[in-house]
């Protein structure tokens, strides 16, 4: 694609070129990038530049990250024509700091800091970045996104990152292209996978095929779902309507549409607490978002309804929502259903009954 000037008369081409033409290095292009770091990867904070803190010290990371939501972000840059190997040089450098821990984040920045001549204290402007009080282990680092910027990439590149992309990855491709123009070096620069477009239906995607990888996981590791839930359905009927028309199931869970895109869902994941769920499954993420913020409204009240506290779980990274409260019994054998229906059936009817009225309270 070329860039036009419009000027009165015509379009006038802006001459694409090259950054070696452009007399543009790649330490300059990532030093530039370094201090304007949203211009590729947005809501991320710079940590280091040539990491290699491992045993082969001559692999360096270009640009080391930390996003706002706490993951660790990868970034590889290259002038090249055509982006080379990179995407399997970040996926080795991403899993190399996949481990780092919060202190360990706090002592690699500190160092940034001080090389770069600042005097700020490196753990307290994590904090401050990440908006915590105290650091959080727990959700801290839990993934690490990679983003690629070069002038090109090679279709054999572009193929390697979507097929990552499909298994959970997170790769970006930031293509980062040089224009000559009367002297000037003008930088156009666009995300090219995923399409931005494209993202929230990429999104609705990844999560309807690992919802099914789980189901199929599930369903492979046992095959007694359909006798549970035709035991618990049939124990259900005697106390609640609610799931009164739902079919067992032989997957993990059953569930029973109460309003449009609000499932109330039994849940028995194997090897995990079983729990009852509301499950907000409109594909329409901005709705998912509003319904679940209107019922994190009233949380003081369906809590106190409900006899102790709920887990609310916006997923802000994902189209759905969630709330859930878990009975503290795992899926065993068959010796331990009953206990397990019938603490499920009982939990099912106080959670319904401390959701109904805030539920009737949304605007149609």
């Amino acid at each position: 694609m070329a860039i036009y000037e419009i000027t009165p008369d015509s379009l006038r081409p802006i001459t694409e070129t090259s950054f070696h033409a452009a007399g543009v290095r790649e330490a300059d292009l990532q030093g530039l990038l370094r201090s304007q770091i949203d211009i590729i990867s947005t809501d991320t904070l710079v940590i280091a530049e040539e990491f290699g803190e491992w045993e082969d010290s001559r692999r360096r990371i270009d640009l080391l990250g930390l996003g706002k939501n706490a993951d660790l972000v990868v970034v590889e840059l290259k002038r090249t024509e055509d982006g080379g190997h990179m995407e399997l040089q970040a996926v080795r450098y991403a899993a190399m700091v996949s481990a780092m821990t919060f202190d360990k984040v706090v002592e690699v920045y500190a160092a940034y800091l001080s090389r770069n001549g600042s005097i700020a204290d490196a753990r307290s402007a994590i904090l401050e970045f990440l908006d915590w009080e105290e650091p959080d282990e727990d959700h801290f680092a839990q993934d690490v996104r990679i983003v690629l910027a070069s002038a090109e990439f090679s279709k054999e590149l572009t193929t390697a990152v979507m097929w990552l992309n499909e298994r959970d990855l997170d790769i970006r491709c930031i293509r980062v292209k040089p224009y000559a123009d009367n002297g000037r070096v003008l930088l156009d620069v666009q995300q090219v996978i995923p399409l931005p477009e494209a993202a929230d239906y990429l999104v609705k995607i990844k999560e309807k095929v690992g919802r099914e990888r789980e189901t199929r996981k599930e369903q492979s590791e046992s095959g007694n779902y359909e006798a549970f839930w035709t035991t618990l359905l049939a124990k259900a009927k005697e106390k609640t309507d609610l799931h009164a028309r739902t079919s067992p199931s032989h997957v993990y869970y059953v569930s029973t549409r109460i309003e449009s895109g609000l499932d109330l869902a039994y849940v028995v994941p194997r090897l995990k607490l079983a729990r009852v769920e509301l499950y907000f499954s409109s594909g329409d993420k901005e709705r998912n978002k509003q319904l679940f913020d209107h019922l994190f409204g009233g949380k003081e009240q369906i809590e106190s309804r409900f006899g102790g506290p709920l887990e609310w779980e916006r997923l802000d990274d994902k189209i759905a929502c969630r709330i859930k409260a878990e009975t503290d019994i795992p899926c065993g054998d068959e010796s331990s259903w009953p206990d397990l229906q019938e603490a499920l059936i009982e939990m099912m009817i106080r959670f319904e009954k401390a959701l109904r009225p805030s539920l009737d309270a949304l605007e149609r």
